[in-house]
């Protein structure tokens, strides 16, 4: 039991770790940031930034650089339909004049380093997503 708690609490903080990677690429990149994990009932989005064009609703997924499959493997069609619906309730809060988009960013550990990789416009959304 003991090791799954750590386990959890090793990959909380790998999580955050790699969220706040993402944030600072993003940052130096010319971003805004808006806000961190923002929830909804249909799920949460990780970051939500903004440059002058653009509000991004990006889903950041880290892994080992020994890891089979690529960290944006993991944002399957589920996971876009939750962030999609996610992302419609922070709008409906929160008006904005700038393009929606969706964005995945990678963050890969080669023991001591991280390696980031933005994926702009990860996904195109889907009509169907909008069903409630």
């Amino acid at each position: 039991m003991k090791s799954q708690i750590k386990k959890s609490t090793e990959a909380q903080i790998k999580g955050r770790m790699g969220e706040e990677a993402a944030l600072h690429y993003l940052i130096k990149n010319g971003y805004k940031e808006v806000t961190r994990n923002y929830h909804s009932k249909y799920g949460e989005i990780d970051l939500i930034v903004k440059n002058a064009e653009y509000i991004v609703f990006a889903e950041v997924k880290e892994r080992s650089i020994k890891a089979v499959e690529r960290p944006s493997a993991w944002v399957d069609s589920r996971k876009r339909k939750k962030l999609i619906k996610t992302a419609v309730c922070y709008l409906t809060e929160n008006s904005t004049e700038l393009q929606p988009r969706f964005d995945v960013i990678e963050v890969i550990y080669n023991g001591n380093e991280l390696y980031v990789d933005h994926m702009e416009n990860a996904f195109d959304v889907d009509y169907e997503y909008y069903e409630y």
